[in-house]
């Protein structure tokens, strides 16, 4: 077998002349046999592959790298010396295959780690599974995001030193907090220290919150933005604010009847509805309904005690106003659900 495989190899070297295609051709003919043959080849027959195929990738171009390491990294035994080649590429298209290879050597992906950079890191992080050495490395050498994507991956064992220095990072980190905490392999101690983090965080934008709206009702209401709906004559508006007295009396100020004012564009009497129901003056929730962020006006219809389907029905019915994007209905929603209601009397009535 080695004289068959330095005979193959000096007739190899001897054929320098040949078109690129020519030896990509070769390549790719050699790479399929030992894909064909595989599952029968003895370490003898794979030393001889991985030395063939070595001296055939110094002839190819980066496609041809990059279609071998493909087809490669399905491979069940991998070519050592091929490997270690087309992982150290300079080109991702020929690194990033063969990094994914579960074949891989561990000695091979640990250099990786140590001698390439950012995007080299994160191809190794999202390999599955990953074993705690591996983890281990990535975490002393990977900056934030290949720490988000190692604790994303419900494949990768981390050891308890690990998991300790992910959670340091965690401290000042909260995305990375909020990964962890949804981890169900941490040690105890360090899940508890992680999961009063992230309550804290979680808190602490939820005291914030109801500043931030205030300012965007307060920016809202300044921006004089009640001028783009047409005003109501004063005798009309009086009219209509006795009548939602008249209705809250007899307790029919309810979330349906808003509803059916809303749905009938019958913005006047949405308007009273709401002052009346938020104890707000309507010149304040004119200007809400006419704004160009929607938030405030959601979160008047939270303190009116209204649902989110009226809500929505209101928002989207806003005289001479375009369409809300879904995105910014969505974001809406979400604010509508986060404040409890005593949360949205006070930031409304502030």
């Amino acid at each position: 077998m080695e004289t068959a495989t330095l005979q193959l190899l000096a007739e190899l070297e001897a054929e320098d002349g040949w078109p690129a295609e020519r030896w990509a051709s070769v390549l790719d003919r050699t790479a399929r046999l030992f894909l064909c043959s595989i599952e029968s080849l003895s370490a003898s027959k794979i030393d001889l592959f991985d030395r063939v195929l070595i001296r055939l990738i110094d002839h190819v171009d980066t496609p041809s790298l990059a279609m071998l390491s493909r087809k490669l990294s399905e491979a069940k035994c991998a070519l050592p010396q091929v490997s270690r080649r087309l992982a150290f590429d300079e080109n991702e298209a020929v690194w990033a295959p063969i990094l994914k290879s579960r074949a891989m050597a561990q000695a091979i992906l640990l250099d990786v780690i140590q001698l390439r950079g950012p995007a080299h890191h994160l191809a190794i992080a999202a390999r599955h599974p990953i074993d705690s050495l591996l983890s281990d490395a990535l975490i002393g050498r990977g900056g934030s995001a290949v720490h988000h994507a190692l604790a994303e991956n419900l494949g990768a064992k981390i050891s308890e030193a690990g998991w300790a220095r992910l959670a340091e990072l965690a401290q000042n980190d909260e995305r990375l907090a909020e990964i962890l905490d949804r981890r169900a392999d941490i040690p105890g101690p360090i899940k508890r220290g992680i999961h009063a983090k992230v309550e804290d965080a979680h808190m602490r934008r939820l005291s914030a919150r109801p500043r931030v709206m205030r300012d965007q009702i307060e920016d809202t209401v300044a921006s004089r933005a009640a001028t783009r709906l047409p005003d109501p004559e004063p005798s009309d508006l009086a009219r209509v604010q006795a009548q939602m007295v008249e209705l809250s009396r007899q307790g029919k100020l309810r979330d349906s009847t808003v509803n059916r004012f809303a749905a009938a564009r019958e913005y006047v009497e949405v308007a009273a509805a709401l002052a009346l129901l938020t104890g707000s003056p309507i010149d304040v929730i004119r200007a809400l309904i006419a704004g160009d962020k929607i938030e405030g006006l959601v979160l008047a219809c939270k303190a009116a005690r209204l649902t989110w389907g009226t809500t929505s029905m209101i928002v989207k019915n806003r005289p001479g106003l375009p369409p809300v994007p879904a995105a910014e209905l969505e974001k809406a929603k979400e604010t509508f659900s986060s404040f409890c209601l005593s949360a949205a009397q006070r930031t409304v009535r502030f």
